[in-house]
This record gives structure tokens, C-alpha cells and sequence, in this order.
């Protein structure tokens, strides 16, 4: 008959062995992200970020930004080798529900890491692919769409009149599958669309507002009908402010997105049919680290 072994001796020879536990099988290593300059996304989408593997896209989790700017989480713990070898990280917008497990079109800010860091910026080719250093843009202040030379001051087209004849207002890269560019006047404090679009050449999506009569081919908007709940059109937009900004496609919410590259302080007492220069507002796209 074969001896049998004790089993409080089985348990100390296998102690002794190394039966490894899941922990020590796969290390685990914190992401982690210090991000300024993201904007609240409410309830129908949130931020994911994002690490590529081997050309891979590996989700590191997502969160969410209050109205104060605050990330409801940067550390994000990860499998250490993954981690080792990721080469980038990419900062997407994923709509609530989520059901395609798949980075979304909608990246926002990247970064190739060096050593154990990456500093991320919209202008990263995973991104949105330029810094917009370049963007300039004109508008006028008029109404075509009433026929008439009536209210002149309560419509927007982003173009510029300078030789008499309008010609394209804007100088703006074209942007990247996810997003689109939209125009806005705010009004009594109140931002209000003039159209989204994604070529300086052409109408825009909207003419809401608009009258009847066909507007110039760019991008504007005439405020003389339909207006929005708290103000009254025909306005007069002076003293108010013109907005270029660059939108999530689609889009999570009717106000502007954090990302305006141009404004203009429309002038008091401001002329209609003159030429007026917009100027960059590059300090509104966020930026940050991301670090193993």
C-alpha cells in the first residue's frame, strides 16, 4: 500500500511550488490623465480614452467632466504590459448607451507617448489633425434672404466684401470625419446658430431663421423669423458676438462645443455690408498628459 502524504504537508509543498494567483499573472499599472479644458457632456455622451497596442485601439475606461471642468476620474488601472507597450493614447466622445465596443469617429485630443508620457493636443493626427494656427475668418452684416434693404443688421454671412463682390470669408482646415464647423451669433446672451457646415464655399445645413429669398453661397444666417424662446427677431446684432466653433458629429448638445477657434466682437453702432476681420481663440481647445 502507497504511503499517502499528510494534506497539511500537500498544501505546503504546493505553497512552496507557486500555484500564482491572477494579481501576479497579470501586473496591474495606472494610467493616469491630467486633462484641462474639457467641457461638461451631459448625459448622452461621455469621454473614453483609448491606447494603442500594436496598432490596437485597448479602451483604458471612460469618465465623465462636471460644469466646473472636473474629471470624475484619472487614474485608470491597466495590464501592465499592454500598458508597457502602448506607443499612443487617444481621447475619444462616445454616445450613452454605447453599444459598439469601437473608438468612435469623434477623437478629440492624442498623443504618442516618449518614455512614459504623452502630451496630448487636437492637433495630433488622431486627433483632429491640425492646430488651427491658420484659421482666420471676415463676416458681414446683412439680410438677403428679405429681398429688401430692411433689418440689414440682423443677419450674419461669414464672408468677406472688401473687393465689392463676396467672395470666401474663411481660412479653415478641413476637418476630419466626426466633426463639423457651426457658426453663431450670440444675442443677448444668448448663443444662436447660423448653420453648421464643412466647406467655406457653400451654404450651410440651416436657414431656420432665414426669409424666403436665397441667401449667399457661404455660410451665415439671416435673423428675421422663428425666433428662440426669450428674444425677438428682427434684431440688431450689434454689440453682440460672432462664433466660429468646431462640433462633435454627432452632436450631444445644442449650445457650442468647447472648441472655437475664431470670434468676433461685432461693433456697437456696427455697419452693414462692411467687412468686419474675426480673430483666433486657440486658448479654448483643451490640452494635457497622459502618463504610465
Amino acid at each position: 500500500m502507497k504511503n499517502s502524504i499528510p494534506i497539511i504537508t500537500l498544501f505546503a509543498i504546493l505553497s512552496l511550488t507557486g500555484c500564482k494567483n491572477d494579481d501576479e499573472e497579470n501586473p496591474m499599472q495606472n494610467l493616469n490623465l491630467n486633462i484641462s479644458g474639457l467641457e461638461d457632456l451631459g448625459s448622452e455622451a461621455m469621454y473614453e480614452g483609448w491606447i494603442m497596442v500594436g496598432g490596437v485601439p485597448m479602451s483604458t475606461g471612460t469618465f465623465s467632466v462636471n460644469s466646473s471642468g472636473t474629471m470624475s476620474k484619472t487614474s485608470f488601472p491597466l495590464d501592465m504590459e499592454d500598458l508597457d507597450d502602448a506607443t499612443a493614447f487617444i481621447l475619444t466622445i462616445e454616445p450613452v448607451p454605447d453599444t459598439d465596443p469601437a473608438p468612435s469617429a469623434v477623437h478629440i485630443l492624442a498623443g504618442d507617448f516618449s518614455g512614459n508620457s504623452a502630451n496630448l493636443s487636437v492637433g495630433h493626427g488622431a486627433a483632429l489633425g491640425n492646430n488651427f494656427s491658420t484659421a482666420a475668418g471676415k463676416y458681414i452684416l446683412a439680410t438677403p434672404t428679405n429681398g429688401a434693404m430692411t433689418d440689414e443688421n440682423s443677419g450674419i454671412w461669414f464672408l468677406d466684401l472688401s473687393s465689392g463682390t463676396p467672395a470666401v470669408g474663411l481660412t479653415l482646415p478641413t476637418l476630419p470625419a466626426g466633426w463639423k464647423y457651426e457658426g453663431w451669433t450670440v444675442i443677448d446672451g444668448q448663443p444662436v446658430t447660423s448653420g453648421k457646415f464643412t466647406a467655406v464655399d457653400m451654404v450651410d445645413e440651416d436657414d431656420s431663421f432665414s426669409s424666403t429669398e436665397p441667401g449667399p453661397p457661404f455660410p451665415g444666417e439671416d435673423y428675421l423669423m422663428n425666433a428662440p424662446s426669450g428674444l425677438t427677431f428682427p434684431t440688431d446684432l450689434s454689440n453682440g458676438t460672432g462664433v466660429i466653433s468646431i462640433e462633435p458629429d454627432p452632436d450631444n448638445s445644442p449650445n457650442p462645443f468647447t472648441l472655437k477657434p475664431l470670434v468676433a466682437t461685432i461693433p456697437d453702432m456696427a455697419m452693414d455690408h462692411l467687412t468686419y476681420d474675426m480673430s483666433q481663440n486657440l486658448g479654448s481647445f483643451p490640452t494635457g498628459t497622459a502618463s504610465k
